[in-house]
């Protein structure tokens, strides 16, 4: 039975439209207890403290006109005068004293929560302004929370101690920065039973990505212990994606994952008798394991989804979501415990692209995950301590090992952040995101590589990971306005292969992947050769089989280490484009560039000439590759079926004869990839001159042609495209070699076969892709650096075609 109350409202009571009275984030915990429950959103049960009963408190001590002498006319840019009035404000706070009434209310309300959850129940109290969690305005971190509160004295105590957080040195610095009156927002206070992640995991959900602002994922972030170290950016977090569309229609599957170091994490302890927190080392089998199960992991994205879509229907328009989740070590289960509109990536400019590159080499001096997509350069500041804050200038690196909220004065005028630890959903990265600057996370090692006074160039420009560059290194970045920019009729395409890429890439205006490349997940994130996965007792070296053991630990079998990288690498590319079809090539390393993986040397021939030797399609039903090829096909499997991706096309390359091509398709359709099943396209690379001399045959086998203008200009003119030497003679636009694409394009359209060309050359050559529109290719893939300038072009040949009354194609 819940007694009456004048400055208390539970959670069941409120709801989105309580802001003035309760604060953004008890409005919102309101708003999913009460509204979300029966959609699989659990929230612990609480009460809120009222700002009226802030303003009820500093009513009855006559405390105003004393806060408005301490803050009136307050520079945030004077640190030292910021932190004295902060400080005088704070303790005009803290020394009203609270009502009788309220104090009441507060423990009544307590003892209702203990009879519901137990005499030893704990809470979390936690700090909700009315001006908090807004679409434009998260103050995330700027006011304080207390965890593991028990006791009516200590509830008390830590209630005011968040009434008087609106007076941080950080709360006031930012509400001047967004413009918000210091004394037209108040405080309310939040009382929730206290989720024990200290006995289990925590961590931040967004419903975007975070860096592109992909709309179609649920990024998860979490690591062991309290949330506290992923938000701070103490530890390096585990990482998971889920696709929304395929989520949605049942297709139960994570899309991507990425293990966190999860070196430290953060329990209770007591200090000078008070509760308190403290970080302990994590034991090596926690840190060598994620920190939530598949199904944990999708439980999760299925309670942001509901969050998402109930949000947007309040606003009547899509409103992507910034989610903290907790598990209860004790009772086992996932809670959410809160939830804001994301304020960062979902307010950039719809269609707007931004490109930057860097114009010149550098040499790397460290790495980490790249957050913000931009590059800038400067002379490094290491700060290891608060204290030496004050000697920051403005547009310096800010080095340091973490950062804390308070040292958002600072990185306001900071030319770019890098840090030690942190993932990408930090106090660092969500404040470099929310400012606009690149900056480098969890490096491990900044501050111990880079020094104040160097010169360097921090670039987030190359998808997932970014890099630290010695010296100004100088760089470019160019706008454009897609909306300004028209679609040709020749479908243009990309080539790309790094799934670190894809979300962004995706956002350009494509037709889809015209070349998604196995190699590089294999050689950069698998790195074993198949076949060693598939007979690891075959290695002949000891340290590369210790290696291999490392790499594929946690899995039940080396093989299903291959399986799920390759599948989650290429499921990430394929979500990017959806529904745009995703060409994917299977593998087509040479000889020697398998000899080069772990275990590889055991298991390839040594040839003298691998460019046209044991490769592509000759592998695949070979006794020597044939197990390995049955791993590719289980994780193009594993990525249309389980992953829902069947805009995946398959592609076969350096298919030299017809019946080699049957005896592939027959070995695809026994490992479950049947040409035709559940709308699966197979395609073939046009890059032998025998594809071309028996087009007609090969289209009877294949749904399309894909022209691979390098091996097919190597092998019209007798070019070895390796050597250096006989280069001036490699040239596509050689007669030859143009009347070889155009007889490959005149009989894949006699059979209304679709044909392309995912080669170099129109990237390089812009009268190459001039070319193609006039043999009336059916479609382009360029890199994804030269697609706006090759759109440009294609456009301009179209249109020259339609005045001289040719149309786009012949």
């Amino acid at each position: 039975m819940r007694p009456p109350a004048r400055w208390i409202r539970w959670f069941a009571d409120l709801g989105a439209a309580d802001v003035a009275q309760v604060g953004g984030k008890n409005a919102s915990l309101g708003e999913m207890f009460s509204q979300m429950s029966d959609a699989g959103v659990r929230v612990p049960n609480g009460f809120a403290v009222t700002a009226q009963a802030y303003r009820q408190l500093l009513d009855q001590a006559d405390a105003w006109a004393p806060l408005h002498r301490a803050l009136d006319g307050v520079d945030a840019r004077q640190v030292d005068d910021l932190a004295r009035r902060a400080q005088a404000a704070r303790e005009i706070v803290l020394g009203a004293k609270m009502p009788a009434e309220l104090e009441d209310e507060i423990l009544a309300a307590y003892a209702v929560l203990r009879q519901e959850y137990g005499a030893d129940l704990t809470v979390a109290v936690r700090s909700s302004a009315t001006a908090e969690d807004l679409p434009t305005a998260s103050f995330a971190g700027q006011h304080e929370t207390f965890l593991n509160i028990a006791g009516e004295r200590r509830l008390l105590s830590a209630v005011q101690e968040c009434f008087a957080s609106l007076f941080k040195d950080r709360a006031i610095s930012y509400r001047i920065d967004r413009g918000f009156d210091h004394f037209k927002v108040f405080q309310s206070v939040g009382v929730m039973k206290m989720v024990r992640a200290d006995r289990a995991a925590s961590g931040v959900i967004f419903t975007l990505d975070t860096e592109s602002g992909f709309r179609d994922a649920v990024f998860i972030t979490g690591a062991w212990g309290l949330g506290e170290n992923v938000v701070q950016g103490t530890v390096d977090p585990d990482e998971f994606y889920v696709f929304k569309p395929t989520l949605r229609v049942g297709h139960r599957s994570v899309l991507r994952r990425k293990l966190g170091a999860k070196a430290v994490r953060m329990v209770y302890a007591q200090t000078a008798g008070r509760d308190t927190t403290r970080n302990v080392p994590t034991a090596r089998e926690e840190r060598e394991r994620y920190c939530l199960t598949d199904e944990q992991v999708l439980a999760l994205a299925d309670a942001a989804l509901a969050i998402e879509d109930h949000y947007s229907r309040r606003a009547g328009q899509p409103t992507p979501m910034d989610v903290e989740w907790a598990q209860d070590g004790i009772d086992g289960q996932l809670y959410i415990v809160q939830a804001r509109p994301e304020t960062v990536s979902s307010q950039r400019g719809q269609g707007i692209v931004d490109e930057v590159r860097l114009d010149a080499p550098g040499r790397v001096r460290v790495t980490g995950r790249a957050v913000g997509g931009g590059i800038a350069s400067g002379r490094v500041r290491v700060i290891s301590d608060v204290a030496h804050l004050a000697a920051f200038q403005p547009g310096e690196v800010l080095v340091a090992d973490t950062t804390m909220p308070d040292w958002g004065t600072v990185m306001k005028s900071a030319a770019a952040v890098v840090t030690n630890r942190g993932g990408r959903t930090c106090h660092a990265a969500i404040v470099a995101r929310e400012l606009g600057i690149p900056a480098v996370v969890g490096c491990e090692n900044a501050t111990a590589v880079l020094r104040t006074g160097d010169e360097v160039t921090v670039s987030c420009g190359d998808g997932a990971a970014g890099k630290v560059y010695e010296g100004m290194v100088p760089f470019s970045k160019t706008r454009t306005d897609l909306s300004t920019l028209a679609r040709p009729s020749t479908q243009l395409m990309v080539n790309l292969g790094n799934p670190d890429l894809a979300f962004q890439t995706g956002l350009l205006p494509t037709a889809g992947v015209g070349l998604a490349r196995l190699e590089f997940i294999v050689a950069e994130h698998i790195r074993v050769h198949p076949m060693a996965l598939v007979h690891p007792e075959r290695v002949s070296d000891t340290s590369v089989r210790s290696q291999i053991a490392e790499l594929t630990r946690g899995h039940a079998t080396p093989a299903d280490y291959f399986v799920r990288e390759l599948a989650e690498g290429v499921g990430t590319i394929a979500a990017a484009f959806y529904p745009r079809p995703v060409i994917v090539r299977l593998s087509d390393f040479k000889t020697n560039e398998y000899a080069n993986l772990l275990g590889g040397r055991d298991f390839e021939p040594t040839e003298a000439n691998p460019m046209i030797g044991f490769r592509g399609a000759s592998r695949y039903a070979h006794p020597a590759y044939a197990e390995g090829f049955a791993l590719e096909c289980a994780a193009m499997r594993r990525v249309r079926d389980e992953m829902g991706l069947v805009n995946v096309r398959l592609m076969i390359p350096f298919c030299r004869r017809v019946g080699e091509a049957e005896r592939v398709l027959a070995a695809m359709a026994d490992h479950g990839l049947r040409r035709g099943e559940r709308g699966l396209e197979v395609y073939v690379m046009c890059e032998i001159p025998n594809n071309v001399i028996q087009v007609d045959a090969f289209a009877q086998l294949f749904d399309g042609f894909s022209i691979g203008s390098n091996d097919l200009t190597q092998l019209v003119l007798g070019v070895d495209r390796d050597s250096e030497i006989v280069a001036f003679d490699f040239d596509e636009r050689d007669p030859g070699v143009m009347t070889m694409i155009r007889l490959a394009i005149e009989g894949a359209h006699r059979h209304g076969r679709h044909i392309g060309l995912c080669g170099q050359a129109p990237s390089d050559d812009p009268t190459m892709a001039q070319a193609l529109v006039e043999m009336g290719i059916d479609s382009i893939s360029v890199t994804p650096d030269t697609l706006l300038s090759v759109t440009r072009r294609v456009l301009e040949v179209e249109a020259l075609r339609r005045a001289a009354g040719q149309g786009a194609a012949p």
